[in-house]
């Protein structure tokens, strides 16, 4: 009879189908105290886990209520597919059921992503081993999966995951990955455009149809982002050019069934195109209206070019940051009078209030040292804010070339409304740069030139370089340190010691040779933000080893002054560069002016060198680059120029076609052995890679090379004039830029040294 009735007592509470239904009980349960909670069923959990989730203590009283709270509690937690709570007496009993852990998750068919690519996705959408598994959270994996395939154009991909179950409630989880091909574009059309042609408006995307090169650029894979990019240059063509009313109606994207092409359709309406009929200024311009006009570039008479307005309200409120108004805004105010197609622009400002620069914080230098980046900054803490310092330390710490991202931004202090905090942001490059060059010649036969630079060393702004040519004549080392802040004003001190062998190119051959060694150490001092004065003085000992087929001019040299030669040069030299980049320029200007003068030692002479560069930018894809270079040496105390100090010329870097550095005079042995007067021209225009889009980093040039070189007792003639023609293409490659060029040589005289293909990693012009 006891028995029958503890069975009549136990009564079951079960939310197995629906936590909704976790209130309305099978068997009522009378109100009593609870004893003791004991949880059945744990695997991994810890009863703690349990415990501290139950709205229920030992002592206090148990009730139907309560026993629904905790059943929604344990399902919250999310690590549970059943609950139960049982009654035995005056004893809760909670039985669950554990979900399954993740042990592994593994894939297979997968080509485009490494597996820890996907594992870190799925990670990101709370899927790993060791976490809790539900279908559903393999749903969202599967999800996930496809959405990373869909960034790659690969909207084909099928996912199929398999789950393997294992001992102790764990499940092994494999992602079974047909990726398919890559969608490509089919056809972009542009609705509605009457002004310009389709092919105009398409060749401002970066989205096409594909060419020869398309498996390097992938241009003709479509991305939103992509789209998003072709719209906003769309959009700016068009106001750029006078379409103030200009409008993306809508864009389609049209998927084949077999997910492996897509059409693009841009619907556009042109709009009327508007002539600016004046400019004039409304607001506070601190009584300055006169300095802000002359910054308009805002044209009257010309269409309206969204561009000029752009950049005069930047330029307005650049301004006004040079007088410490950090918040000030600028409104471009259009009047349009769409009758007559003409718009007046009315420039409305608010300088808001002065401030100054409480804290200039630094972030994201793993490297690199806080003292490097902020040696640089014109902007001082604690001053006033003065927006053109601010651009100027940007674009000197960007100059650095150790970041490949770089970002000032102004935060308000928060309680003090006269300060700002400037938050400089930068991401981290390797700035260790490989050079390597080779050639091949009749003469030299195979040979390479290797160069090792580190622009960082150690995270301190110093700079170390090394030197290394393998040529079968010409053998050089050379190793140089630099310190970019010897002193605290931006003073720079570059040690170099080096050690060179030369021979002058000829067929006979020979084992005579010259030898170069030396020290040497040059100043740097900052003239302006732009140019540098450079003072330096060598230690130098050249020796002249004679042997079999010494060419005449260094036997002649040797014979008079003797076979070795000191000498203690001064050097002197300036720089100016203005480019927007060192490897890829479009626009700017470097100039560089060097000269050495030796006045002690047995070698007494003078020589100086002067080179120039110009980019053009003719179009966002076309730019026209000039080079131009002029050497010039004299010997010095009625002794003639030393013969080991000649230019030479010929091959990368001068007249591209002919051998490196057989241009110029002869001796009578047929060795080439340079010369003290030398010029080289060099223009080159430069294009995108056929098929390679906009992408700068892989360009073609055509060009045309012009140089000579003269002696020293040789009257300037246009005799010794060479030059060239061809193409070639750059690629900015992991280990440098790289430059290849097929040439063809307009004048050839007879014994010159034709070289048609010649390439080199980490050189210019």
């Amino acid at each position: 009879m006891n028995l029958i009735a503890q069975r009549l007592r136990l009564r079951t509470v079960s939310a197995v189908a629906s936590l909704a239904l976790a209130s309305q009980l099978a068997w009522a349960v009378d109100p009593f105290t609870v004893s003791d909670i004991r949880v059945e069923g744990l695997q991994r959990i810890e009863p703690g886990t349990v415990f501290a989730s139950l709205p229920v203590r030992v002592g206090e009283t148990y009730n139907d209520d309560k026993g629904a709270a905790a059943i929604r509690a344990l399902y919250a937690l999310g690590v549970f597919t059943d609950v139960r709570l049982e009654v035995a007496g005056d004893v809760l009993v909670v039985i669950v059921q554990e979900r399954p852990t993740v042990a592994s998750v593994e894939f297979a068919g997968n080509k485009e992503f490494t597996n820890e690519v996907l594992q870190g996705a799925l990670r990101d959408a709370g899927l790993a081993a060791g976490r809790p598994y539900d279908r559903a959270l393999a749903d969202r994996a599967e999800q996930e999966l496809k959405r990373q395939y869909i960034n790659r154009s690969l909207y084909g991909a099928e996912v199929q995951t398999t789950v393997t179950p294992m001992e102790r409630n764990q499940v092994r989880l494999t992602f079974n990955i047909t990726e398919g091909r890559p969608a490509r574009i089919r056809d972009i059309d542009i609705v509605g455009n009457r002004a310009f042609s389709d092919s105009q408006l398409k060749g401002l995307f970066d989205l096409d149809t594909g060419g020869w090169l398309s498996w390097y650029t992938k241009s003709d894979q479509y991305s939103r982002a992509k789209l998003n990019a072709a719209l906003e240059s769309l959009r700016s063509y068009y106001l750029a050019r006078g379409y103030l009313d200009f409008k993306i109606d809508s864009t389609q994207v049209a998927m084949a069934p077999d997910k492996e092409a897509i059409t693009l359709t841009v619907n556009v309406t042109e709009g009327e195109r508007f002539v600016v009929t004046g400019v004039s200024l409304d607001g506070n311009y601190l009584d300055k209206d006169d300095e802000f006009k002359s910054l308009i570039t805002i044209k009257p008479g010309e269409p309206y070019n969204a561009d000029q307005v752009a950049e005069t309200t930047k330029a307005f409120t650049d301004h006004f940051g040079n007088y410490g108004f950090a918040f000030a805004t600028v409104e471009a105010v259009p009047e349009v009078d769409r009758a007559n197609n003409r718009v007046a622009i009315v420039l409305r400002a608010d300088p808001s209030r002065r401030a100054y620069v409480r804290r200039i914080n630094v972030q994201g230098n793993t490297r690199t040292r806080d003292e490097v980046i902020r040696r640089e900054f014109r902007q001082l803490e604690s001053s006033w804010y003065d927006a053109e310092k601010i651009r100027l330390s940007r674009d000197r710490v960007d100059r650095l070339g150790y970041f490949t991202d770089l970002s000032i931004t102004t935060a308000e202090v928060p309680g003090a409304p006269d300060q700002v905090d400037l938050n400089v942001e930068v991401k981290e490059k390797p700035t260790g740069n490989i050079s390597i060059g080779a050639g091949y010649s009749s003469s030299e036969k195979l040979s390479f030139t290797f160069g090792l630079s580190q622009e960082n060393v150690f995270g301190s702004g110093n700079k170390l370089d090394l030197q290394l040519n393998t040529g079968k004549y010409n053998r050089t080392v050379v190793v140089s340190a630099t310190d970019p802040y010897f002193t605290v004003n931006g003073v720079s001190r570059t040690v170099d010691v080096y050690y060179r062998t030369q021979k002058p190119y000829q067929d006979q051959g020979g084992n005579y040779t010259l030898v170069t060694m030396g020290v040497g150490l040059k100043f740097g001092l900052p003239v302006t933000e732009l140019d540098r004065v450079y003072l330096g003085i060598n230690a130098e000992r050249t020796r002249i080893k004679p042997g079999t087929n010494i060419p005449a001019a260094y036997l002649a040299y040797a014979e008079k002054f003797g076979y070795t030669s000191s000498a203690f040069p001064f050097t002197l030299g300036w720089s100016r560069d203005s480019r927007d980049s060192a490897l890829a320029p479009n626009s700017g200007r470097y100039q560089r002016l060097t000269g050495e003068l030796g006045l002690f030692g047995d070698a007494r002479y003078v020589k100086g060198n002067y080179q120039y560069q110009q980019f053009v930018p003719l179009s966002k894809q076309y730019t026209l680059a000039f080079n131009g270079e002029l050497g010039w040496g004299k010997g010095l105390n009625g002794r003639p120029f030393p013969v080991f100090k000649n230019f030479y010329s010929g091959g990368l870097g001068s007249v591209r076609g002919y051998e490196q550095s057989t241009l110029g005079p002869r001796d009578v042995t047929g060795a080439y052995i340079g010369g003290t007067r030398k010029f080289t021209v060099n223009t080159e225009f430069i294009t995108p890679f056929p098929g390679a889009g906009n992408d700068r980093t892989l360009r073609l040039f055509a060009f045309v090379d012009a140089g000579a070189l003269y002696g020293e007792d040789e009257k300037i003639s246009g005799d010794a004039l060479r030059y060239s023609t061809g193409v070639g293409f750059s690629w900015i490659s992991p280990l440098g830029p790289l430059r290849f060029a097929f040439a063809v040589p307009l004048r050839k005289k007879p014994g010159d040294r034709i070289q048609r293909l010649q390439f080199q990693i980490g050189t210019s012009f």
